[in-house]
């Protein structure tokens, strides 16, 4: 790599590691449980613009993170996981929204069957994303998210409802 480069990785290096500059107006909220939620959120409403735009891979990326996040905020929301915990395998918090009863356990393997399936297919371009399953994963993190949300006593927090 050319010097300019690695001196561009040095300064992003450097933003990560300083005091917070300005914060995404909308998470700029302490409490962890809401900071996932609103991520989703988040990623909800730039896959709703972006599948507008016809960004269908983006579409497909951005549901499968914004389920993710909607049910870690609940795992934390319920008490089931810390802040602090960091659950890096995608069917593990799959599985652990199954065993505090966010879903069943066929839920839960459908939903990493279907990650490891096409997630990886699409976003690897094994296979070419298409307006149909962006709508498709677009519409089932949707609804999973307010599903998930709604039945919390923070529901008023989402950002999507505004």
């Amino acid at each position: 790599m050319n010097d300019d480069i690695r001196d561009q990785l040095e300064e992003a290096e450097r933003t990560f590691e300083g005091s917070p500059g300005t914060v995404e107006e909308g998470l700029d909220v302490d409490d962890a449980e809401l900071v996932q939620l609103r991520r989703a959120c988040r990623l909800l409403e730039v896959g709703s613009n972006l599948l507008d735009q016809g960004y269908y891979t983006v579409v497909i990326e951005s549901a499968f993170v914004a389920i993710e996040r909607t049910i870690q905020f609940r795992l934390i929301h319920d008490g089931a996981m810390s802040a602090a915990e960091v659950i890096s395998s995608h069917q593990r918090l799959y599985q652990r929204g199954a065993e505090i009863g966010l879903y069943d356990d066929v839920f839960g393997e459908d939903l990493a069957e279907l990650w490891n399936r096409n997630r990886t297919k699409t976003y690897y371009r094994l296979g070419i994303a298409t307006k149909e399953q962006a709508e498709a994963m677009y519409r089932l993190a949707d609804d999973i998210h307010r599903d998930l949300v709604d039945m919390t006593r923070v529901s008023h927090e989402c950002l999507c409802r505004g």
